[in-house]
This record gives C-alpha cells, structure tokens and sequence, in this order.
C-alpha cells in the first residue's frame, strides 16, 4: 500500500543507495542537518538522493538511521539502512535546517512467472560473477533472496555497474524491467571479463614459459659446459672457437683482441652486436680451405670442347694455366714469396658468344668451386670493399662474400658485365677493383667490414665485358685480355646442331624422334634470319619454331616433324635480312664500309652527293667527332689528290653532304675514313663502287692507310652480309692469325698502304659502269 510521508533529504553523491543496502555515509554540513533532524523525530528516518547537477532527483530511498558516530579520521558519518524506493514529492516545512520533503513510497509490483524466471536468471549471473571473485559467504546469502524487487536491488554493490546505471534502477519501479537491464549489462561484463582474464592467462604462459625456457637453457648450458659440448654464445664459446679455428696468425690475433672486447663489454653495449657479427664472419670464411686442381690437361680439355664449340684461345689459355699449375705443384713451387698462381682474364666480345657459360665450363674442367659476381650497374664502391663495421647494416664486399660463398681460397669467381660498372658520389667501384684484379696487389686484398689482408692470389678471376673502351685503362692493364669476337655460319650451325636444339628439345619436351631440324635449315636461320656475332637471338628462333611444331604435335596434326628450308617460312616467318650490298651502291657516292659496335662487327654504308651552292661539307648520322675529322681528312685528300684519282679539278668546289644511314644510331672512330674516300671519289668520278668490296682503315692527309682495331670481327660482319672482297690496312697482317680459315677462304682479303690502291680496285671501271647506267 502506498503511503506519504514528511521527511529531510540527505543528498549523497557516492554512492547510489538502492533499497536493501547498508552504507556508511561521511556527513557534512547539510547532511549533518538532515541526520539532525531525523533523529528529532520518532521514527528515526532520512529520504537518501542522489545528487545531479542538472536536476532535482525524481526518486530517493527511505533509509532508518541505524548508527551515528565518526569515521576512523575523525569526520562525522552514520550507517544508514535503505528500506523502501519513494517518489520524491514538493518541499514541505520542517524542523531543523535540512530540506524537508514529502516522499510517496514505492510498491514493488507483484510478481508473476515471467519476473521470476528474470531474478532466477539473474541470480545465476550474479553468482558466477561471485564465484570468479570466491565470495562464497556472499554466494550463501543472495541464494537466501526470494524476492525479486530484492534479488535485482542487490545490485548496488555491484562494482562493475556505473553510477549512471544505479541511478537508471533506481528511478525505475517496474522490477521485470530492472531484472532485464541488469542481465544484459551483467552479460556484457561477464563476456568481457572473460576476454581479459583469457588475455591475462596467456600473457602470464607466455611470461611463464619464457621464463621456464630460460632457466632451461641456463642449465643446458651450465650442462654443456660441464660436459665440454656443445657451442653457446657466450665470449668464452668464441674464445674456444677462434683458438681451434684453422686461422692465419694474423687473423686469429685480430679475432682473439675483439673477443677480448667482447669479454670486456655489456650485452647491452651495441658494439656487443657488432664483435659477434665481426666475428661469426671471420670465422666462416675459408682462410686455409682449398680444392685440388685437376692435373690432366687432356681431360681437362675434353671437358671445355664438351661445353663449348669453337673459341680455341680461351681453351688453350685454361689448358695452359692448368700445365703450368701442376708443374709448379710437382717442383714444390706452388706458392712463392707468399703469392699463388692466380689468373686475371678479362674475356671481350659481343653477347651471345657464350663468355659468361665459358666461366662455369672453366671451373668444372679444373675441379674448382665456381661463384658469379654480377658487377652491371655497380655504383656503390662498398659493394666491393665493403662497409665500414661501425655502420648499421654493414657486410663485407662481393669479393668476400664470393669466397665466403665458394667455401674455398681458390675457386674460379666470374666478375660479369665489367664493362658496366658506373662511378657516382659513392666512390668508384672500377679504382676498387684495381687492388682486386691486380695481381702483385691481390695477395693482401683489404676489405673495409673485415679489416683483414684475404689473400686472393690463388683465385681465377674472369671478367667479361662487351666493349673495351668502356673499362677504364688502368683496371684493363691488370688483366689479360682474350677477345672472343664470334662465330662464322659454320660454327653457328654446328652449336646449334649441338648445343641449342638438344637444350631447347628438353624444354619442349620434345624428343628428336618428334622433331627434326636439318642442318640445311640451321644454316638458313643463321644466314637470313639473323645477323648477330653470337647465338643468342638464333636460339631463340630455334625455341619460337620447337614450340609451334609441339603446339601441331598437340593438335594431331601429324606424328612427326621435319623442319627443312621450305618449311621456315612457317614457323619463323619470313627472312628478316636479305643481301643488300648491291642495291645500296647501285649509284655512286655509296661505298660499304666495316665497323664495330657492342653487337659485334656489322657493315656501314656511306653516302657522299654535291650540290650547287656555297662550297662546304655537311655531315648527318649522328657522327662523333673523330668520324666527323674523318670526313673532312677524306675531302681535303681527294681535293688535293685530283690529278693522281683521275678527278676534274671542280667537281668537289661545290655543296658536298655526307650521309652515314641508321641517324639514329651514334656512331664514332676513325676507321671509316678510307670507305669515305671511296664514297667521294665514287661520287666525282660518277661511277659506283662495287657491290661486293668492303673496306676499313684510317686515312691521313696524304693518304696513308692506318691500322685499325677490330679485325677478325669486322671479316665475320663482311662474310655474314655477303661481302666477297675486303680491303684492309698493311699493317694488320698479324690481325689475319685470329681469323677462322672458313672466313679467309670466303673472303678476297687485300693489303693496302695507300687509300689510291683501294679507290682503283674498288670503283667500277668506266665501260662497266656506263654498260650498268645503259
């Protein structure tokens, strides 16, 4: 039954009082006043509320003032008994200070089935939460509850619910709606009580497991240490491992002073990090490791002609060093004055000859470890002598880590694409490796990381490169240069016979039974469809033409394939080169000349015309300047040698233009100046140049022919292109020794001195001329 009473307010901020609690409250002054006065009454009883700071509180708890007395500091307080929720009415007048009001008790509802499936429900929440915390004399007295209005007023001593919260259930009489609220927030909190005790377990494994694998592992090692096993990290494990290690004398000073470091630093120190890294080096590299040579040069031999066709100077200069190595070895002359019998060999040509695959063959025919040091595109001087260890991240150069790789003081170590190593503010990788590649130097090679002198004298370097002229002359004078300028059509034929078509029938997965490709077909591929010093873009077209004959075997078009001449045209298309000599030099003032570049040899057409106007010499083609005084050197001979070519003395007064096709490839050197000779005297004389005639040479004013470089090359280009006369300078005889006797008999090769003797022979004479322009 409800019923109004008077009574002073007490307003409290914590806690929020529900009905069924006891609490002790510290008093000041207007609670002090409030406390005052109840007790002037008969009954003894205060309205607690809550203290908002926006609004007066809606509802309050009658409580009976139980005791009143002071706190241990000394502060006044009471223990007030909450008993019934009520509906805080108007003020009203009263005795005392405080503030008096009339309050409207509240009656719990009834409770019927669905409220005490609620308080049942939630009591079993609330004796979870409790059992978590292992309050079991608390257990015992909320299991006592019946009363649901009591059982879901309880929770005012919940501690996980906010002040927000109490206040909601207090201001809320309906008590199924009480009972749903604080099982969905007494979920929320068990679920998330569940979370962070799972995550406190696993942090407390962890920390335990860590700290059992410690102890572990501080048993094991005082175990091992005990037993003489074993190798753990410690400095003394280091000490032990330098003084058994197989080291120079030198070195194992040097590792025996940074374990002494080592001993006399903090594992917190960062120079500990480095000593061990320094160290862990030093100790895996192979300072006395060193493979047997293989002394049977045959064999060695064998192995070589197996792997590679062709390039019989390379072969004979491995054979020779392997002659050499086993008698010095017989004659106990293997090291003299602390310096092995080590090689530098720098192999030069285009690509496609096979110079990087040579270097493997080399190491397989003397028994040796073989490592690759790609150097294209190195900038950075410390990727050869390495960083300084002070530096984060620091490692030793490729040099180092190239023996550290072969596991031997003398394997064969291939330095690729030499010719590409750049220089930018990070030093110049090209001055690092004179100490490398030098040999009275590499004995006591130096790396920045190490700081050891690593004697290199034993290893074979070969270093490839596609140019000289990009090597720097001081690295070129350290090395032995074996020029490997390519192949003729015979040899083409023959590697691919042997080489490319069994390689890339294995990766067709094709057998030769399926595919047949004749030789007369090899040699229309290396004729027509390619013009290369090397093999490299024929292998392709022997893979593109494999891959469509497997692609008609997959399609049961037939049950074998012969790919002959006829049938190229099929698989490869239609030939990309044809003979063009001929039509080039059909007019005069055109003249074939032999040149040079990255790829190899190749022909060079020069074109020479006049014009009326000012007198002058044009240049086009994108000429260096050497090409360019070429061409002025070429004029002023003709101009001045008129009479003795036959020529009228105004033919060359006029506009001359001087043309060197492909403009867009640069092009530079002087060995062009006879073929230029022969373009403008060709053009004076009207007359056209043979369509079968080659030259090279370097002209001087008076017409002196000069030698040139290149030679065996610049043949190989001639006989690819059709060329059946060449005409070189006098003074390259010897050059002739190098050049395949295939390529001599296929060429009319012709020794001059003089730039008249190749302007005769090479223009076409007057009643052949004028019988061709009929």
């Amino acid at each position: 039954m409800k019923s109004t009473m008077n009574l002073p307010v007490l307003f409290v901020t914590d806690p929020v009082v529900l009905p069924g609690m006891v609490v002790p409250i510290e008093l000041d002054e207007p609670a002090q006043a409030a406390i005052d006065a109840a007790r002037a009454g008969s009954d003894s009883k205060v309205l607690i509320a809550p203290r908002l700071d926006d609004r007066y509180a809606a509802y309050g708890v009658i409580a009976t003032i139980e005791q009143v007395g002071r706190m241990p500091g000394g502060k006044p307080a009471a223990v007030l008994k909450a008993e019934q929720r009520a509906k805080i009415g108007h003020g009203v007048t009263g005795p005392g200070a405080a503030l008096w009001v009339e309050a409207e008790t509240v009656e719990a509802t009834t409770a019927d089935g669905r409220t005490t499936d609620l308080a049942a429900e939630y009591k079993k929440l609330v004796v979870a939460v409790l059992q978590r915390r292992e309050a079991w004399q608390i257990i015992d007295a909320v299991n006592r509850l019946t009363d649901p209005s009591a059982i879901a007023d309880t929770a005012g001593y919940a501690p996980y619910l906010t002040d927000e919260q109490k206040r909601e259930l207090l201001e809320t009489p309906d008590v199924a709606a009480r009972l749903t609220s604080l099982i969905e927030w007494t979920k929320s909190y068990i679920a998330e009580a569940e979370v962070t005790e799972k995550i406190s377990n696993d942090v407390r494994e962890g920390l335990e497991d860590t700290q059992r694998k410690f102890l572990l592992r501080q048993q094991l090692a005082a175990i091992r240490k005990e037993l003489g096993e074993g190798e753990p990290d410690g400095a003394d494990d280091y000490r032990t491992r330098v003084e058994s290690a197989d080291l120079p004398e030198a070195v194992r000073e040097a590792a025996l002073r940074e374990v002494g470091k080592l001993e006399r630093s903090s594992d917190q120190s960062p120079e500990t990090g480095w000593i061990r890294t320094w160290l862990d080096t030093v100790l895996e590299l192979p300072w006395s490791a060193k493979t047997t040579d293989n002394t049977d040069v045959t064999a060695a031999r064998a192995v070589l002609d197996a792997d590679h066709h062709g390039l019989d100077e390379v072969k004979d200069r491995m054979v020779e060093y392997l002659a050499v190595r086993a008698r010095r070895a017989q004659r106990g002359l293997e090291v003299v004055g602390g310096r092995g019998s080590g090689a530098v060999m720098v192999l030069v040509g285009p690509p496609g000859v096979g110079k990087t695959s040579l270097g493997e063959s080399v190491a397989r025919a003397l028994d040796r470890k073989f490592v690759r040091v790609a150097l294209g595109g190195v900038r950075d001087e410390a990727e050869i002598r390495g960083h300084r260890r002070t530096y984060v991240g620091a490692l030793p150069g490729r040099i180092v880590r190239a023996i550290k790789e072969a596991g031997a003081m003398n394997p064969v170590v291939l330095l690729d694409e030499i010719d590409k190593v750049g220089a930018d503010y990070r030093g110049d990788p090209a001055a690092a490796l004179l100490e490398v590649l030098d040999p009275a130097q590499n004995h006591t090679f130096r790396d920045h990381y190490l700081d050891l002198d690593l004697d290199l004298s034993d290893v074979l370097f070969i270093a490839t490169a596609n140019v000289m002229d990009t090597i720097p002359g001081p690295l070129l004078d350290r090395m032995e240069l074996i020029t490997v300028d390519g192949y003729t059509e015979d040899d083409k034929v023959a590697i691919a016979r042997d080489f490319l078509v069994p390689r890339q029938l294995e990766r067709a997965a094709l057998t030769p039974d399926e595919v047949t490709l004749t030789d007369e077909a090899l040699r229309e591929v290396a004729a027509n469809y390619t013009r290369e010093a090397g093999v490299r873009q024929m292998e392709r077209l022997v893979a593109k033409a494999l891959r469509k004959a497997a692609t008609k075997l997959a399609k049961d078009v037939e049950s074998a394939i012969v790919i002959d001449v006829p049938q190229l045209k099929d698989f490869l298309g239609r030939p990309r080169f044809t003979p063009e000599s001929a039509e080039r030099t059909a007019v005069p003032g055109v003249s074939t000349g032999l040149a040079v570049t990255g790829l190899g040899g190749d022909v060079l057409f020069i074109e020479a015309n006049a014009a009326t106007g000012k007198p002058g010499l044009t240049l086009t083609g994108q000429l260096g300047d050497v090409m360019k005084e070429s061409a002025q050197i070429a004029l002023t001979y003709v101009r001045s040698h008129l009479d003795q070519l036959g020529l009228d003395s105004d033919v060359l007064d006029g506009s001359i233009h001087v043309h060197v096709p492909a403009g867009a490839v640069p092009k530079d050197g002087p060995s062009a100046g006879v073929t230029m000779v022969t373009a403008l005297t060709s053009l004076a004389l009207g007359r056209p140049v043979r369509s079968d005639v080659g030259m090279t040479g370097e002209v001087t004013l008076n017409g002196r022919v000069l030698p040139i470089g290149g030679v065996k090359q610049k043949l190989l280009a001639a006989q690819r292109a059709g060329l059946k006369t060449v005409f070189l300078p006098k003074r390259n005889e010897p050059d002739l020794d190098d050049v395949p006797a295939e390529v001599l008999e296929a060429l009319e090769v012709h020794l001059v001195s003089d730039v008249a003797d190749i302007v005769a022979a090479a223009i076409e004479p007057a009643k052949v001329a004028a019988t061709a322009a009929a």
